[in-house]
């Protein structure tokens, strides 16, 4: 079967840091680029980091960059992403996703005091 998984989300304090990671399964992970798209309350989905398959290249949004840190590891066919200084902005459900639209159920991240 062809599924995404997310975990690592959870609740945090402003400034604080989570790692979410993402379990590939069903296709050849290493052979896709991949993302992070997240969706808050009552907003539309915001891309925010990708990395290429070939050779690790990586793209952040303007939000992100510089406090979250995409990586992967083809050998355990998983995502992750570092999100440090963390503000309650980037309260969301955090999804990895394919270029064509596979996705996995989300994690959620809540940032307050």
């Amino acid at each position: 079967e062809v599924q995404l998984v997310e975990s690592g989300g959870g609740l945090v304090q402003p400034g604080g840091s989570l790692r979410l990671s993402c379990a590939a399964s069903g296709f050849t992970f290493g052979s896709y680029d991949m993302n992070w798209v997240r969706q808050a309350p009552d907003k539309g989905p915001e891309w925010v980091s990708g990395i290429d398959s070939a050779d690790g290249r990586t793209l952040y949004a303007g939000s992100v960059k510089g406090r979250f840190t995409i990586s992967r590891d083809n050998a355990k066919n998983t995502l992750y992403l570092q999100m440090n200084s963390l503000q309650p902005e980037d309260t969301a459900v955090y999804y990895c996703a394919t270029n064509d639209g596979l996705k996995g159920p989300g994690t959620q991240v809540t940032v307050s005091k």
